[in-house]
């Protein structure tokens, strides 16, 4: 196909992710819980300049990997990360989610962590604003990498992408990957929604997805894609994300020892 035909077919698809996400802009830029979000978003920018922090998974490999060597490290847990505080005896120093049938099923879970925590825009119509909250413009349509969280930021088919985004925000140095596994034993269509039957075996607790709760299927080859926009963004800046991850099947980013880390 000659270069100019590709060249329209780009704009014309760029035009039509945007013309899904834009009706979302004006109250995503104007409404009071965003003005305070990206206010709140505003102070946080380069608060870790510098520094080396951890993105913390779901994957079963968490079982075997001693979270309790990050107990004073800065970590971005996700989704119902939470199930693991009570085991570990702290908190991650943050929260990330933007999936909306995870955000549904969760909200009161959610509610109750008074702790720094990040959500889609999406959430409010499952919970408001409170002192520890900041609402993010996530969107499906349109990939890019955002450096700065207070404008849209890409899902990129995974929350670990936009924890990817938020540590960038925030000037982190270094990004560390534990518990990505990027392996799931339930196959079947991306992004198709199912209903767990029992137990999870696709994340670090069994209660995860447990029976009964509606959850949609990975989008590995999205996500991937939006992991090597996220390699390329660090490294423009001169900065790095390795991947810790026990046994994980990921290969965008360089692989580490987890235990050399300390």
């Amino acid at each position: 196909m000659p270069k100019t035909h590709v060249s329209y077919l780009s704009l014309l698809r760029r035009a039509y992710q945007t013309a899904q996400w834009l009706p979302q802009w004006p109250s995503a830029a104007f409404h009071p819980w965003r003005l305070e979000s990206k206010r709140r978003l505003a102070a946080l920018r380069n608060v870790h300049r510098g520094q080396r922090c951890f993105v913390i998974g779901n994957g079963p490999s968490l079982r075997h990997t001693d979270v309790s060597k990050l107990k004073n490290e800065i970590t971005f847990g996700m989704n119902r990360i939470y199930l693991a505080f009570p085991d570990w005896g702290f908190r991650t120093s943050y929260l990330v989610s933007v999936n909306d049938l995870v955000i549904e099923q969760c909200a009161e879970d959610f509610r109750r962590l008074d702790m720094p925590k990040f959500f889609t825009w999406r959430a409010r119509r499952w919970m408001p604003l409170d002192e520890h909250t900041a609402f993010l413009f996530t969107t499906y349509m349109a990939p890019k990498f955002a450096t700065d969280a207070r404008g849209r930021l890409w899902e990129g088919a995974t929350v670990t992408y936009v924890s990817l985004q938020l540590a960038f925000h925030m000037g982190c140095e270094e990004v560390i990957l534990i518990g990505v596994d990027h392996n799931f034993a339930t196959k079947g269509p991306a992004n198709q929604t199912v209903v767990s039957e029992g137990d999870d075996p696709n994340h670090f607790h069994p209660g995860y997805f447990g029976k009964g709760f509606r959850w949609q299927l990975p989008d590995l080859e999205t996500s991937e894609l939006a992991y090597r926009m996220a390699r390329e963004a660090y490294e423009k800046a001169g900065r790095r994300v390795l991947d810790a991850t026990v046994g994980g099947k990921l290969t965008v980013f360089p692989k580490v020892d987890y235990e050399s880390l300390f």
